[in-house]
């Protein structure tokens, strides 16, 4: 090698605009698609567009080739915590039936791979949340009211648990006998 070649590492090859990201840091780094419009739960009931997220990554699952080279999975996120386009009540309601996909910082994450296409993905992820928020907005089911079981439900309990005795009573071994 003589003193007037000059190397270049990754660094100052995107320096000298002669090269791109490295291989690992693409596959880590998830595609960022634009802002996403705001979403209509019911009449009355928007979520703005500030309060929607999304990423795209590659998904799992079939798919051949086409699985390694697009970012068809969406994750859709909804910050619950800093919005106001929903009341108090409806707020705990949906941390209720959806806690486990939200976070500590109080972002409700939806996932959506179920097509190759992303936007079919993101339109998915999107009517899950509307989904969501919509069975938050349902007044909660009334309080079971507490029954007596009836005389006859009891007796057939009875009547059934005294013949298991009988069957397990048939099926042990005598040590006494001879046998």
């Amino acid at each position: 090698m003589s003193s007037e070649t000059v190397r270049f590492t990754g660094a100052k090859l995107r320096e000298a605009g002669r090269g791109g990201q490295r291989a690992r840091d693409r596959k880590r780094t998830p595609a960022h698609a634009p802002p996403v419009d705001p979403l209509v739960v019911a009449p009355g009931v928007v979520i703005p567009s500030l309060a929607l997220s999304f990423t795209a990554a590659r998904s799992g699952g079939p798919g051949g080739q086409n699985v390694n080279k697009v970012a068809s999975k969406v994750d859709l996120r909804f910050d619950l915590e800093a919005s106001d386009a929903l009341d108090p009540r409806v707020k705990a309601r949906l941390y209720q039936l959806a806690r486990a996909r939200i976070d500590e910082d109080g972002v409700l994450r939806v996932v959506s791979q179920l097509t190759r296409d992303q936007k079919k993905n993101l339109d998915d992820a999107r009517e899950k949340l509307a989904e969501l928020v919509r069975r938050a907005l349902a007044p909660p089911p009334p309080p079971r009211k507490k029954t007596k079981p009836s005389r006859g439900s009891q007796l057939r309990r009875l009547k059934a648990k005294a013949i298991d005795k009988r069957h397990k009573q048939n099926r042990a071994v005598s040590f006494d006998e001879g046998g």
